[in-house]
């Protein structure tokens, strides 16, 4: 993913999709006194988030080796995820495409999507990408070689997986989609020697959008998960988020003070991220925000390095994030019952 100031941001989305964000702004003025109203309500009941049964996902995708695409390890990992979310969904998709990489490379890539309740009306959409960096260029030996991508890419997807199951669970009538995409972190190294392009990351999410696995998809709002298991996280509000989805961003920040991770959901604005959520708001024009690790200090010191292992996994930050998503689901579920 790459960072924008706020002014940057405006003029991409002024030019494309202005519409859509005005769109946006119209449903924020809506939904605002809803997530006020929702927020002072008690907590519902949720199902149990196990951070062992997290942790096990996380650490399962980390023991095929880098998932990166063109790779046997990427292939029998989709293989396995295939499996699980058919273990613990109503409906699984698999779109198989073929990405175009910054520097040429055809990609093959695979975005998964668990589906439940998928006759529902109301639908939530939560998304984390599986795939991981092929080079690892904020390192400083070994730059050419892939990451094991425990953090960035392995813990979105292995709370998600815990997620699924805990929705299996307790039943509820809200539709859920889980989205895994392919292809996020292929983008182009800022240092790269080829002239450089735009829209180089999220080649999956890009995909999708276009041709969303359901004609006309729709969903109420979306949460994407990024980096979100490291022991030191800190999850800022970036301005990605709260230009097009504040009122998602609000229910979110705010259910997980109420369940008392004040101290991990921190409400400082930071910079504009490209990561899967933009072009979910831009293109599908679907309320999306990014759940993301970033402080002053950047995305932590193991970001596309190969420090990126399961050493930097918290149990404790798996648990903080997967029981606000569950909560912010079921209480969701809870007022449009």
């Amino acid at each position: 993913m790459k960072i924008y100031s706020i002014a940057v941001l405006l003029a991409m989305t002024s030019v494309l999709s202005f519409s859509s964000c005005n769109w946006f702004k119209k449903s924020d003025t809506n939904q605002n006194t809803e997530n006020s109203s929702t927020l002072e309500k008690p907590l519902v009941k949720t199902p149990a988030f196990s951070a062992d049964s997290s942790y096990s996902f996380v650490k399962a995708q980390v023991d095929f080796g880098p998932r990166t695409p063109n790779s046997s390890a990427h292939d029998k990992c989709a293989d396995w995820m295939i499996q699980k979310a058919k273990q613990f969904a109503d409906t699984v998709y698999v779109q198989s495409y073929t990405a175009v990489g910054f520097d040429g490379k055809q990609i093959k890539s695979k975005n998964i999507i668990a589906s439940f309740n998928p006759q529902a009306k109301n639908r939530i959409l939560l998304s984390a990408h599986w795939d991981t960096r092929p080079f690892a260029d904020q390192d400083t030996a070994d730059r050419e070689k892939p990451i094991d991508g425990a953090n960035d890419g392995g813990s979105g997807v292995g709370i998600l997986l815990e997620v699924a199951r805990a929705i299996q669970s307790q039943p509820i009538k809200t539709g859920v989609d889980i989205i895994f995409w392919d292809s996020e972190d292929y983008g182009q190294p800022a240092d790269s020697k080829l002239p450089q392009k735009e829209d180089t990351y999220c080649l999956g999410s890009q995909y999708w959008a276009k041709n969303t696995h359901i004609p006309n998809y729709r969903a109420d709002f979306g949460i994407n998960l990024d980096m979100v298991g490291s022991g030191d996280a800190v999850f800022t509000r970036e301005q990605v988020s709260v230009y097009n989805a504040d009122w998602v961003s609000q229910y979110v920040w705010g259910t997980a003070a109420k369940l008392g991770y004040s101290s991990l959901f921190s409400s400082q604005l930071t910079g504009a991220m490209t990561d899967d959520h933009l072009y979910v708001n831009q293109i599908a024009k679907i309320p999306m925000i990014d759940i993301i690790h970033y402080d002053n200090n950047g995305f932590g010191k193991y970001w596309h390095t190969h420090r990126d292992n399961m050493d930097v996994i918290s149990k404790g930050t798996l648990t903080a994030v997967g029981r606000t998503l569950l909560q912010v689901v079921y209480q969701y579920d809870s007022d449009k019952k």
